[in-house]
């Protein structure tokens, strides 16, 4: 079974101070002016800060722009209990298709995907680590509910694989979003390799 650190932690400090500025600061810019007119001298002004501060901490605009999505992308609860891992994983699924297939959740994607940090040139993938790690400790989540319950549960990257990626691809790449069917039907399909966790004897 996949394990996933759910800690994904956030800085401290003055630079939590700094962070919390710069982001709200963005998010207030991108509500009244829309993406295309954001600057770095425009957000550093906004939030109180020199624009060396953001260059220093988060390089180009495109970089400072993933990682307030990043944070946004960020889940603020649990995935709702429904007393069965089939139903915790639809109604998930469900809320994760809305949210990814929605012009805001489309938006937050493309600044993520955005953000380069010269990774390109190193041939590495120039995406953040932490928008994987948010979704499958969710998933954790509802997989350790139903080990607890004595159920049969899917791996956690099953999930990743057979919901989550049709789900980001359609949004991404598709003409139209996933219809619900479709995100139910990939459910339906995970749940089909569930298997009982193995117990563990007590000595």
């Amino acid at each position: 079974m996949t394990t996933i650190n759910r800690t994904i932690p956030r800085p401290g400090g003055r630079s939590a101070r700094v962070q919390a500025a710069v982001h709200r600061a963005t998010l207030e810019l991108l509500a009244q002016h829309g993406r295309a007119a954001l600057t770095v001298p425009l957000i550093a002004a906004r939030a109180g800060v020199t624009p060396s501060t953001i260059y220093r901490r988060w390089g180009e605009l495109a970089d400072l722009l993933a990682d307030v999505a990043v944070e946004r992308l960020r889940p603020d609860a649990d995935p709702a209990d429904t007393g069965s891992v089939a139903g915790d994983l639809l109604a998930w699924a469900e809320q994760y298709r809305d949210e990814m297939s929605s012009e805001v959740g489309l938006g937050m994607m493309l600044d993520v995907l955005s953000a380069r940090r010269g990774a390109l040139a190193e041939g590495q993938l120039p995406v953040p680590c932490q928008c994987a790690a948010f979704t499958a400790a969710q998933i954790e989540t509802i997989v350790d509910r139903g080990i607890r319950r004595g159920e049969p549960v899917p791996d956690v990257d099953a999930v990743m694989d057979t919901v989550v990626a049709p789900v980001v691809y359609r949004a991404l790449f598709g003409t139209a979003p996933m219809a619900p069917e479709r995100a139910q039907a990939l459910v339906e399909a995970c749940m089909k390799t569930a298997r009982k966790a193995p117990t563990t004897a007590v000595a």
